[in-house]
């Protein structure tokens, strides 16, 4: 079966006329399904399709980037200095414009464990910093050594 290069169908044709009838036309004989019966073969330019069809990947890799982005973690600690607590809030801010979630985390390491408020506290100051993009979406919750909440872009009205 063989179809032209306008999406006509042209009848089932001899591997040998529908070559000609690609040449005549100036493009290539590309099979498109194979185990039809009978086979289908397409008359059109192979480098355009083979074009089309990377950036159709590209477009789709694309879109599978962006949905998997969707939460970011960003690991605190309990004792953890300012300059570093700013990049943190920094970065964060710049994701949450983006319109993505972040989950602030604190690793207990030790007898830190004890004072799980301390953790709390840095969670709770982590939020506030970013108050202006972000609202609480959980609160924290701890899960063995790991206390984590979630923030989300603010709504906008």
């Amino acid at each position: 079966m063989v179809i032209g290069p306008n999406g006509e169908k042209m009848g089932v044709k001899n591997i040998k006329d529908a070559r000609t009838l690609a040449e005549y036309a100036g493009f290539d004989l590309v099979m498109i399904s194979q185990n039809a019966n009978p086979p289908v073969c397409k008359i059109m330019d192979y480098n355009k399709f083979k074009y089309e069809k990377q950036k159709q990947h590209k477009e789709n890799m694309k879109k599978q980037r962006e949905a998997n982005l969707d939460l970011k973690e960003y690991r605190l600690s309990v004792n953890i200095d300012q300059h570093d607590f700013d990049t943190r809030v920094r970065n964060a801010k710049k994701y949450l414009e983006k319109g993505h979630k972040v989950k602030g985390a604190i690793r207990f390491k030790g007898r830190q464990i004890i004072h799980a408020e301390i953790g709390n506290e840095v969670l709770y100051k982590f939020a506030e910093a970013l108050n202006d993009v972000a609202e609480i979406e959980t609160k924290p919750k701890k899960d063995g050594r790991i206390v984590s909440m979630i923030l989300a872009p603010k709504k906008e009205k």
